[in-house]
């Protein structure tokens, strides 16, 4: 999750439906703060496309389809990249589990290989999960994500000699807010993670710990604010969001080099950050 970013999928407001007014006026149902204004929004993912293109990543487009809501532009919970393939994952925000299924076809079309795809009455997404090495896949149980997708994911890579562990999510603010494992956690470099500390479990602290990682504590100010939600990019460069100053400057002083596009409209409006946005599908 922290090699150089060689290859990334994205879907923009407009290929997620963010421009017609069908699909726009479910924004209070699928948890968006305000309704979402579209050139704005599209202006602010042009951004974090530069800021992509800038470190050399090749961008993929998910392209449009009827089926697709607006939380589709979080194109990374669909689906998980493995060694072995990508993993169509099942979502458990039921207008979402689309996406899953979506994405594989377009990973079949553009010769991606897919590894698995999960079924009922499993449920998960990938901001739920953190590579913590090669071998050991940590994923959060929560509202999105259940014992059994859990265990689906077991029994597809422990043949491959991967390790899955689990990590109890806390309540928050509910079933219907997007409390990802990822929203509390994000890997900066292999050992080095960006947390908000009081909300992760005391077992997946000392987990954590015992394994050798070092904590970066965001700024509490900016929790609301998605300030956890920081995308590595290799080489000890991130991608994070600008609105986010006391954080950022906090990564900046720990030694990472801190580039930013602005996220009021596209990641705070709709609670997903610049690792939400992005699906990486290769890696060096």
């Amino acid at each position: 999750m922290v090699g150089p970013l060689q290859r990334v999928l994205v879907c923009s407001p407009r290929s997620a439906g963010w421009d017609q007014p069908q699909k726009l006026s479910a924004w209070r149902e699928l948890g968006f703060h305000h309704q979402p204004d579209f050139a704005t929004a599209q202006a602010q993912h042009d951004a974090l496309f530069r800021e992509l293109h800038a470190v050399g990543a090749e961008l993929m487009e998910l392209p449009a389809s009827p089926e697709l809501s607006l939380d589709a532009a979080y194109a990374h919970d669909a689906s998980l990249a493995t060694d072995f393939g990508l993993i169509a994952l099942r979502p458990g925000k039921s207008n979402r589990v689309v996406e899953g299924q979506h994405q594989a076809a377009f990973a079949r079309q553009s010769g991606i290989p897919v590894f698995g795809e999960m079924t009922a009455p499993g449920t998960a997404e990938a901001g739920d999960m953190i590579w913590l090495d090669s071998k050991t896949l940590l994923i959060g149980n929560g509202y999105r994500t259940n014992a059994a997708g859990i265990q689906q994911m077991r029994d597809m890579l422990a043949p491959k000699g991967v390790e899955v562990l689990s990590a109890p999510l806390p309540y928050g603010s509910g079933p219907s807010a997007c409390l990802h494992l990822m929203s509390l956690i994000s890997l900066l470099d292999e050992r080095t993670a960006i947390v908000d500390l009081p909300w992760l479990a005391v077992e997946t602290v000392e987990m954590l710990r015992s394994r050798g990682f070092q904590f970066v504590e965001i700024d509490y100010s900016e929790r609301d604010t998605l300030a956890c939600n920081v995308l590595a990019l290799g080489n000890r460069r991130l991608l994070a969001i600008e609105e986010n100053r006391r954080t950022n400057d906090r990564l900046r002083t720990a030694g990472f080099e801190v580039r930013t596009f602005p996220g009021s409209e596209l990641c705070i409006n709709g609670s997903g950050g610049p690792t939400c946005l992005t699906r990486p599908l290769l890696r060096g």
